[in-house]
């Protein structure tokens, strides 16, 4: 797989991540839990590490807190979460995502959506000094929130953000990744489907052939090869509940990206349909 190196220290992780809202936001039962399983022992058979999540996805903390303990998967997996709690709520919050998670280290833990985001960094750079977590960050979900960012961006000293970008969503090229590599952040990419907006756009279209040039199969992977061209970009997160789903994904982290020409006329296909 293509790596992206974490600016603030160098350290290589693939290109593709899983993202776990929505889809691991189930019943932690054996049922229930099996077929996720199945999807992150294949992503880590196929050269995947980062898993991303929250608090405030539901079960998905209690779900991977039962999958990534069995089979040395917990040493595989580059885990983020998130804090989104004031003040000492805050590290309330993070101590039961340690719980949930079953494990003593979280290697990235971000401010969801800036909430309090001067105590929480306070407290996330406390823990990264105990050596309990090895990163820290900040995440948005919405072009709105893009002027609060770039403002904590500019002040803060931070190891990553998490940004929403995607082929129809393209905002956050404009100043936020610019930012982002300037000030030495890693980036990660939520909804990089736009919300499940491109699928639906696409719905019955075949994938242009033009597109086999840089090695796409089918509109996931156009989708993520767009995403990742950027070269700000360290990880797009989506969601992966299915075995073919993680090898439809983790393939637009294989061969060729496309260049700047070719991005253009993938943007233009998308903004026709």
């Amino acid at each position: 797989m293509l790596l992206r190196k974490i600016p603030s220290s160098g350290e290589a992780l693939p290109a593709i991540g899983i993202g776990t809202s929505r889809r691991y936001e189930v019943e932690p039962t054996p049922d229930k839990i099996a077929p996720l399983r199945e999807a992150v022992e294949r992503f880590v058979a196929l050269g995947g590490r980062v898993i991303d999540t929250a608090p405030s996805y539901g079960t998905a903390e209690d779900v991977l807190g039962q999958i990534l303990p069995e089979g040395g998967l917990r040493e595989k997996i580059f885990l983020a979460s998130k804090v989104s709690e004031r003040g000492k709520d805050g590290l309330a919050q993070i101590e039961r995502s340690f719980q949930r998670m079953k494990t003593d280290k979280i290697d990235l833990i971000a401010v969801h959506n800036l909430v309090d985001v001067d105590n929480n960094l306070a407290t996330l750079r406390a823990l990264k000094q105990q050596g309990r977590i090895r990163y820290v960050g900040v995440t948005v979900w919405a072009d709105r929130q893009y002027p609060d960012l770039e403002a904590v961006m500019k002040r803060e000293t931070l190891d990553f953000i998490q940004v929403n970008y995607a082929i129809d969503s393209r905002l956050a090229a404009e100043r936020i990744l610019p930012l982002a590599k300037d000030r030495g952040m890693a980036v990660m990419i939520n909804v990089p489907f736009g919300r499940d907006r491109l699928f639906g756009a696409v719905k019955g279209k075949p994938i242009p052939d033009w597109a086999a040039a840089f090695g796409c199969a089918n509109w996931a992977q156009f989708f993520l090869k767009y995403v990742i061209a950027n070269e700000a970009v360290t990880c797009p997160i989506p969601g992966m509940a299915k075995v073919a789903y993680v090898e439809e994904n983790v393939g637009a982290a294989r061969g060729r990206l496309p260049d700047a020409a070719e991005r253009k006329k993938m943007e233009a296909l998308i903004d026709a349909v």
